[in-house]
């Protein structure tokens, strides 16, 4: 009996909870899909609605040959038969395109500048040349006329203008900034494609309302844009500041003397490297010969025991003088003189 009552339980238990869930999942009561492609997204959610079932609209990327907010695509597909409550995805043609971010360009090059903004889709109108001392860079960016920053939002495919400089313009006249406050002679160089260089206030204190009283380059002169104006400013008028502006000139305003004669310069002739003949070797003076004694004859010929005449021998020393008084020296070939070298600077 235990075994039988514990079986119907177990049965029991078995069909509520199918029976529950029959219930609570709406079992056999499915809906059809309906057809709401080509629709607009406002009529499509109300018809979702009339059926009973949830939505969800998800931007699809912009095509220009449909109608803003046109319904391009939609799952489950139309015709499938889903539970009431089941969320259909939309997928919706927006009014315009997406919004990008403009890239920082400023200063950059202009090839890559053109790359960054193809990259984010932006596309890029007219190119306008100023100059400047930043040549082919970015110096501004327009769009319908007014100065655009980076990380602006702008839409997809918008077009943008681009400032680039053209180099730096040059002898433009250096403005006359005495007498004007410091903040005054900094905006007339701004507008005259000068920069700003030292600003030295008196007291110290930087304070912009100090008025100028001295500047370099002098007010007049040609500069090539870019180049820096620096100012001297003070509490006091100019006309107050004369030792120190004498100072400064002493510094900045050297004077060159033009009294002094102008240099001459003469044709100086050509020099012509001087040539050197060898001079001849002095003969080398012969040996004198020394006299020689005659011989004298004896009146009668001393005759030896054998009966011949007193004649010398041919070996005798007697001879021998005689013989090298007559034989000559060999004559001396004279050397050939030596060609000196002569360096001409």
């Amino acid at each position: 009996m235990n075994i039988i009552l514990a079986a119907v339980i177990f049965i029991g238990v078995v069909w509520l909870t199918f029976r529950w869930l029959e219930l609570h999942t709406n079992h056999g009561k499915e809906i059809p899909v309906p057809n709401v492609m080509n629709k607009s997204v406002h009529e499509a959610i109300k018809v979702l609605d009339d059926v009973g079932l949830e939505y969800e609209v998800d931007s699809f990327k912009f095509d220009p040959k449909y109608k803003p907010f046109q319904v391009l695509d939609i799952f489950p597909k139309p015709g499938a038969r889903v539970k009431g409550g089941r969320t259909i995805m939309l997928k919706v043609n927006p009014r315009t395109w997406a919004k990008v971010t403009v890239p920082d360009i400023l200063d950059k090059y202009k090839g890559l500048a053109f790359l960054r903004l193809d990259q984010v889709g932006l596309k890029v109108g007219d190119t306008i040349f100023e100059p400047n001392i930043q040549r082919d860079a970015v110096i501004r960016m327009l769009f319908n006329g007014t100065a655009l920053k980076p990380g602006t939002q702008l839409e997809r495919f918008s077009t943008i203008d681009l400032v680039i400089g053209a180099g730096p313009k040059r002898n433009i006249g250096v403005p006359n900034l005495v007498g004007l406050s410091v903040a005054e002679a900094k905006a007339i160089i701004s507008n005259n494609l000068f920069e700003t260089g030292l600003v030295e206030h008196e007291d110290g204190k930087g304070d912009p309302s100090d008025i100028v009283y001295y500047q370099d380059p002098v007010a007049g002169s040609l500069r090539d844009q870019g180049m820096q104006i620096d100012l001297w400013a003070s509490k006091k008028a100019p006309s107050e500041m004369g030792s120190r502006i004498a100072y400064l000139n002493s510094i900045y305003r050297i004077k060159i003397d033009t009294t002094l004669p102008p240099v001459r310069y003469e044709e100086i002739p050509a020099f012509d490297e001087p040539v050197f003949e060898p001079k001849p070797n002095p003969e080398t003076p012969k040996p004198t010969v020394p006299p020689t004694a005659p011989a004298t004859t004896p009146s009668q010929p001393k005759t030896g025991a054998s009966g011949t005449t007193g004649s010398a021998p041919a070996g005798t020393t007697a001879n021998k003088k005689q013989e090298a008084s007559t034989t000559k020296p060999a004559a001396t070939i004279p050397e050939k003189p030596k060609v000196r070298k002569v360096v001409v600077e």
